[in-house]
């Protein structure tokens, strides 16, 4: 029995030589902006970059084939200012590929994900985290479209004029007609509709609108951990109808209890000394106080195993994936320090006597499967219809 997690990992290594491992979400795009200023000569990620999660020798020994990396920008932002800071965002994902050819390759399709990994690089995905990308504008979503960007989270943390936030205080009660229409074209173009971030009824809104699959590409299982940025048991079960993939993630928030209990003692500590508690220097300050006499939790990987399993269980295992956030969150589970650490899941999983099909599903046949569909909708979709023209203004008049 000692050897056993031993051979789990070797066989957990050779499946992710096999198979692409897919992972739904990374924000180390954000993180050089923040550090480096988006100045790439200041950052060499052929090296161990300290202080991040992510570099490409750390990407290797993870197995990673294919990685969404996030062109996220502040849902604060908006209009001119966000779409600009997007388009900064995605120009810098594309220098960060042309820097680094022998490592990684931009893909566009299932197809372009399979050929990159088949030539030894990293597929490279680019994913928009928030509607409020676009500015309400069906243009601008067309032309990240064509710029790569493969999937659009309809929100982040708070409100778009058109969806729900699951963070944020309802305002539109899901998808408002524009947000509908939005939905739409992202189908006719084949742009992977994402709701990780967006309210419950935003969600079921918009898988009633869907004809293509959706994904959430880094959420986790709400039963397991109750969190609203998680997806409870009704929603995991519309998304396997819907033929889509909920990617599991690794935010100890999403997915301990222990540790959200923590955070919303933080928060009510924090609001009890008539502070703002979404003012990131005072949550540090009180944290640091708070800390000495309500140590800090930690999440594990046991416990992100928990919610693959769970979604597995109730949405099936063709609707399951990973999705880690590394680098969009201040803190990892124990044994999922960094990008180097997949093969330690997939060996848990092992352990957990899935087979060796079934994590090759979970590593990225799902999302694969997802990407095709979307462009098998996209191909039929865009026989019938050309591409919309619909304003907000027009559709959301009261």
């Amino acid at each position: 029995m000692a050897s056993a997690p031993a051979a789990a990992l070797a066989t957990a290594r050779n499946l992710l030589r096999s198979h692409p491992l897919v992972d739904g979400h990374n924000d180390l795009a954000w993180a050089i902006r923040r550090r480096f200023g988006r100045d790439l000569d200041r950052v060499d990620l052929a090296a161990l970059v300290a202080g991040t999660h992510t570099d490409l020798p750390r990407l290797r020994r993870g197995g990673v084939g294919a990685q969404f990396w996030s062109v996220y920008v502040p849902g604060t932002l908006r209009g001119d200012a966000a779409v600009a800071t997007t388009l900064e965002q995605v120009d810098l994902v594309h220098r960060m590929i042309d820097r680094y050819p022998d490592d990684l390759e931009l893909a566009l399709s299932a197809d372009g994900v399979e050929s990159a990994f088949a030539r030894g690089r990293i597929a490279s995905l680019l994913g928009a985290e928030g509607g409020h990308s676009i500015a309400g504008s069906l243009g601008v979503l067309r032309v990240l479209h064509r710029l790569g960007v493969r999937y659009l989270t309809l929100t982040h943390n708070l409100n778009v004029p058109w969806a729900d936030s699951a963070t944020d205080a309802p305002v539109a009660g899901g998808l408002t007609p524009f947000g509908r229409e939005v939905v739409r074209e992202m189908n006719r173009l084949g742009m992977l509709v994402d709701l990780s971030h967006v309210a419950a009824t935003t969600a079921r809104d918009a898988l009633q609108v869907a004809e293509a699959p959706a994904v959430f590409s880094h959420s986790g299982a709400r039963a397991v951990c109750d969190h609203p940025r998680n997806v409870p048991d009704d929603l995991l079960r519309l998304l396997a109808a819907n033929g889509g993939t909920c990617m599991v993630t690794f935010v100890p928030d999403f997915v301990s209890p222990q540790c959200r209990a923590w955070t919303l003692g933080l928060r009510a500590e924090i609001e009890r000394r008539g502070l703002d508690p979404e003012d990131a220097g005072t949550r540090a300050t009180v944290a640091a106080e708070y800390v000495a006499d309500h140590p800090r939790p930690r999440a594990t990987l046991a416990q992100v195993a928990e919610h693959v399993d769970h979604v597995r269980e109730v949405a099936g295992i063709d609707h399951v994936g990973i999705g880690g956030d590394y680098d969009g969150t201040d803190d990892v589970p124990d044994g999922l320090e960094d990008v180097a650490c997949y093969p330690t899941l997939i060996a848990e999983l092992l352990e957990r006597r899935w087979s060796q099909d079934e994590c090759a599903q979970l590593i990225g046949g799902n999302v694969l499967r997802v990407l095709r569909e979307a462009e098998a909708v996209s191909r039929s979709s865009s026989a019938r219809r050309g591409p919309s023209t619909a304003s907000i203004e027009d559709l959301d008049r009261t």
